[in-house]
């Protein structure tokens, strides 16, 4: 091991097969790395820790000390629980321009004046390169330097804990970033036993991985523990390439269910998973994963194409009749629950027992970064939906029976893209993900100078919020209307009632209009460009909020509602 400019010999732990130890004196900020088999007498690399929180110098260069004695925030964690939540998506790259923890800070009071209770930051994890969406972390333990590394974050989380608001981290477990990746010079960190779309697996269930495992959880209860984060989102488990009988997921979840025990903090895991299945959510004596919420991209999918009509790919399944899909979301969770996949060329998913799973097990949506950035464009809704349009789908989302999960910027119908960009210092690297980026959307009729060039600072500048539109028209009529439906779920407690099986919706393909019923709170919502009038089969409500001006429904329970524009009603 070397530590400042000394070094120091390993010697074997005689009570922990493969592992080597050290004793050296350090302080915070002392770089340190270590010298493998004979490359210590060959000056060969200084390898970075691989559970080294803080990397100044980027996954290439040494680890530094971090004293967390200083760092631990202090402000008491927000106990929101999920049932009550409303999610924030945000990047802490495009966030704002200046693209770190302390330039997102300061832009909280938006975020507690929107009346959100949770931001969920992407990935924050040190990878090659100063800009990125973070999915190539290649060092889980560590946070990202240019970003404001571990100080910057513990200062982030303070700041949201004092503000009220809890804080959700997105880790990835399913793969490690193409450059800059030093594991699999310290032991067998990934396995060819399965294969992934990023190649080998993460070594979930072959020999070693007890201690592959242990590293990955380590790494999930340390962002929880030592910056008091509030919850994990969990990138993509469907990918995570396990055989075991007790799988990695089931481990994890009892792992941070018995620290939130032992802190008294209600820490959860939310799951972003292509199975359609409930079992994922289920509790572990039931013979579930025990994970405590999952994304609902069925929900999205069918909301997609009720506002847009699109039908490539994944959307034909939903296409056909929309608000159909959307109806049997917004009652049984999931379209695909063991239904025909046209997309997939098989049956898919799993039904949801509506007696024992609750509908704060899954988050609803109508935009995300996956949902936005992975279009060729990085297009939002409101770069091709009226505002009236987009006002329904924040009705639908905010007032629908799922945790809301808002993106950054949709709240105000950001004019500004959210586009796919890179910055990978190794020029094959780079010219390999410009070329196969242009290649996969070639297939679906653009041409390749149509597509941004993710190496491209101008890409990524692109994406960056503009802080002065919420000010302006007409974003800013659209930023109250999603105050409003914010604050409206916060006050009515049927619109966080979490029973899907009370849930009464009805709805008219032809027509466009849709209407749901949650206790007595009644959400109409008209997609249509014409005026539409809608029995309600009964009256005693009132408008509580609405995008157009609306009266009040007639003694005969009709509703009149303007085209595009939606009505929230109660008692």
């Amino acid at each position: 091991m070397r530590l400042d400019d000394a070094t120091y010999d390993m010697a074997r732990d005689p009570d922990r097969a493969g592992w080597w130890v050290a004793e050296a004196p350090a302080a915070d900020g002392s770089r340190y790395g270590f010298l493998l088999g004979d490359a210590a007498d060959a000056g060969g690399p200084l390898r970075p820790d691989p559970r080294g929180r803080r990397l100044p110098d980027g996954p290439d260069g040494p680890s530094a000390v971090v004293d967390f004695a200083a760092l631990t925030p202090r402000a008491p964690s927000p106990r929101t629980p999920l049932q009550d939540a409303v999610l924030y998506e945000l990047h802490i790259g495009t966030f704002t321009p200046e693209g770190t923890f302390d330039a997102a800070a300061d832009r909280l009071g938006h975020l507690t004046g929107l009346g959100v209770t949770h931001v969920e930051l992407m990935p924050v994890c040190s990878f090659p390169g100063r800009h990125g969406w973070g999915y190539d972390g290649v060092a889980p333990w560590a946070v990202h330097e240019p970003y404001g590394g571990p100080a910057g974050l513990a200062r982030f989380v303070e700041a949201a804990h004092t503000a009220g608001l809890g804080v959700v981290l997105d880790v990835v477990h399913n793969h490690l970033g193409p450059s800059g990746n030093h594991l699999p010079a310290f032991g067998p960190y990934f396995t060819d036993t399965h294969h992934t779309p990023w190649g080998a697996a993460v070594n979930l269930d072959a020999p070693g991985s007890d201690e592959v495992r242990s590293y990955l959880i380590g790494s999930a209860l340390a962002w929880l523990r030592d910056y008091r984060i509030d919850g994990l989102r969990l990138d993509a488990v469907h990918a995570l390439a396990d055989g075991r009988a007790l799988t990695f997921l089931e481990e994890l979840a009892a792992a941070v269910d018995e620290l939130a025990a032992e802190t008294g903090r209600p820490l959860f895991l939310i799951a972003e998973s292509d199975q359609c299945d409930p079992r994922t959510t289920t509790p572990r004596p039931a013979g579930g994963l025990g994970l405590h919420a999952q994304w609902n991209d069925d929900f999205h999918h069918a909301l997609h194409c009720a506002l847009t009509g699109e039908a490539q790919a994944y959307y034909a399944d939903f296409a056909g009749a929309p608000l159909a899909a959307l109806a049997k979301t917004m009652t049984r969770a999931f379209f695909h629950d063991g239904t025909w996949s046209s997309f997939r060329g098989r049956h898919h998913g799993r039904p949801v027992d509506r007696g024992r799973t609750p509908a704060h097990r899954f988050l609803g949506y109508t935009q995300t970064h996956d949902q936005i950035g992975n279009r060729a464009l990085g297009d939002r809704l409101a770069a091709s939906l009226s505002p009236g349009l987009l006002a329904c789908a924040a009705a639908l989302a905010l007032t629908g029976p799922f945790v809301p999960m808002l993106f950054m910027g949709e709240e105000w119908g950001a004019g500004t893209p959210w586009q796919y960009f890179t910055d990978h210092p190794d020029p094959a690297l780079a010219e390999a993900v410009r070329t196969g980026r242009r290649r996969e959307f070639a297939a679906h009729g653009w041409k390749a100078e149509e597509i941004p060039d993710p190496q491209d600072p101008a890409t990524r500048d692109r994406s960056c919020l503009d802080w002065a539109e919420p000010g302006q028209a007409p974003h800013a009529r659209l930023l109250d209307w999603y105050r409003t439906l914010v604050r409206l779920r916060r006050t009515h407690p049927d619109l966080r009632d979490p029973d899907l099986a009370a849930v009464r919706v009805a709805y008219d393909e032809e027509r466009r209009w849709l209407t749901y019923r949650r206790g007595d709170v009644r959400v109409v919502v008209n997609l249509d460009r014409e005026p539409a009038t809608i029995a309600l089969g009964g009256n005693g409500v009132r408008v509580l909020a609405a995008w157009d001006p609306a009266d009040h429904p007639g003694p005969d329970g009709r509703i009149h509602v303007p085209g595009e524009s939606v009505v929230v009603l109660g008692p």
